[in-house]
């Protein structure tokens, strides 16, 4: 099932404002030189090994720009790539196969870049109850294409903005004047504005998770920064009574310790912001 955020009228939006951003008045290299009637196809191909991630978007990408062209997908989001497989063939047009290319290519090889380290990291942590999980630290305007990149590649979307989750981190706490009082003072605020929402806390040592075990009322207590020994009394205290996320300068290498200290959820902000694209290109033929 795909994630709630992911609406036509999203990715439209997106696809709209990408064109006017990269288009504008005209792609004016592919109108002065294709005739108008000129017509081509071109295939989709993966120079790098990896998951594939954007195939569903190309198809739209080129949809939306020319209703014309034919789009052939040869490979499925999520499917496992090498060097040498082709993606797609595009059909129709040649100067819309062109105008619509980099906008397809710039959102194939990120998504794919996140999809294969969220499925390489995903791998790690098998052994254990714990899922990866994404964060927000995404580029401006392109979350919708990088969550759903975390998506395709096995892992957790964590709450997509400010608006679909309450996170009560340090800061919140601390200009709060205290756990007790964010918590308080948040069940008042969704109470007032009738608002359902699910809560997060973060905690930074055993007294605060304590304190939030004591005050209750919220589904999720993130442990940040926590050494491993930290982490396991957390668990062991919290003992399944609400869900818990370790985050904070969790790497590859950590991962699987991390893990194994028994959390349900770990966020890593480098699944998004930390990537190496995966290289693919368009070729006439």
């Amino acid at each position: 099932m795909k994630p709630s955020y992911l609406t036509d009228q999203a990715i439209q939006n997106f696809i709209q404002s990408a064109f006017a951003e990269d288009i504008g008045p005209g792609d004016y290299s592919s109108l002065a030189a294709i005739p108008e009637d000129k017509t081509g196809k071109a295939r989709l191909l993966i120079k790098g090994d990896g998951i594939l991630a954007g195939v569903e978007m190309a198809e739209k990408i080129f949809k939306a720009y020319d209703p014309r062209l034919e789009v052939e997908l040869l490979k499925k989001d999520g499917d496992e790539v090498k060097f040498g497989d082709i993606g797609l063939i595009v059909k129709g047009p040649s100067a819309s196969i062109l105008s619509a290319e980099r906008l397809v290519l710039n959102c194939m090889q990120r998504m794919s870049g996140i999809a294969t380290l969220t499925h390489r990291l995903t791998q790690k942590i098998l052994h254990t109850k714990a899922r990866l999980m994404d964060t927000r630290k995404t580029t401006p305007n392109f979350r919708i294409m990088e969550k759903w990149a975390v998506h395709i590649g096995g892992g957790v979307n964590h709450r997509f903005a400010l608006y679909d989750m309450v996170m009560l981190k340090d800061n919140h706490v601390d200009f709060a004047g205290g756990i007790r009082q964010a918590i308080e003072r948040t069940h008042e605020y969704l109470k007032s504005h009738h608002l359902e929402l699910k809560i997060e806390v973060e905690t930074r040592n055993l007294a605060e998770v304590r304190e939030v075990l004591e005050v209750g009322g919220v589904d999720y207590i993130m442990l940040d920064n926590m050494d491993y020994q930290t982490m396991r009394e957390a668990v062991a205290m919290i003992d399944g009574r609400i869900q818990t996320e370790a985050s904070g300068g969790i790497t590859e290498e950590t991962l699987s310790d991390v893990a194994e200290c028994g959390v349900d959820f770990i966020s890593m902000g480098a699944l998004t912001h930390s990537v190496n694209s995966v290289d693919i290109s368009l070729k006439a033929f």
